[in-house]
């Protein structure tokens, strides 16, 4: 299972024209080139980027209604990409999501591009927003979904609140990767964080 089979995302774009994935890719490109060189957000506009990425502009309307929708997935881009699920286990559905948590933490810091757009992204709230909406949102779901599922197959306690739950898992990966940027994100961090909940949440044998 993927994000894309975890419900549609509301008030998120949905684009009528197929896409070239060259083109796509130079406009992305340029979006990111034009970040990386220092330009504020305010002054990102779409005939800037059209100009950086070779393209019409029109080019870039056929695909994005505006440059806010076109700098969010210029930013998904550059993170790590969504995974597929193995769907062995919630177990081990659960370490795959948080091991790309990990992953997206380790980005951030050692990339300035995406430090900075990030950055750039919580100055604007409508931006930030959207973002929330289209990209962290579906993430969460998908948590929660696999939650739900492994109480169906009896790998979790029926009577767990799996939004705590989903919470109580990504929680510490989220505070070593915002509130302590100092903390390591070392290989394996996922499974430990993932076998500390569930040794205490699982179902007692009868």
């Amino acid at each position: 299972m993927s994000l894309a089979d975890s419900g549609p995302r509301q008030d998120c774009p949905v684009r009528g024209r197929p896409r070239s994935e060259a083109v796509e890719r130079a406009i992305i490109d340029g979006v990111m080139k034009l970040i990386e060189d220092g330009v504020p957000l305010a002054d990102l506009s779409i005939e800037r980027i059209a100009r950086t990425a070779g393209v019409g502009k029109a080019t870039i309307y056929r695909r994005w209604s505006n440059k806010d929708d076109l700098f969010i997935d210029a930013v998904r881009s550059a993170e790590p990409e969504d995974p597929e699920l193995p769907g062995t286990s919630m177990r081990d559905d659960l370490v795959v999501l948080l091991e790309v948590l990990r992953q997206r933490g380790l980005a951030s810091r050692t990339s300035a591009l995406l430090h900075n757009a990030h950055v750039q992204m919580k100055s604007n709230p409508k931006i930030w927003a959207a973002y929330q909406a289209c990209v962290v949102a579906p993430r969460r779901r998908l948590g929660i979904e696999v939650l739900r599922r492994g109480q169906k197959n009896g790998e979790l306690r029926e009577d767990v609140d799996v939004e705590l739950m989903n919470d109580i898992i990504v929680g510490p990966m989220l505070v070593r990767s915002v509130l302590r940027p100092d903390s390591e994100l070392e290989e394996g961090l996922a499974e430990r964080i993932v076998d500390t909940v569930l040794d205490g949440l699982r179902p007692v044998s009868s």
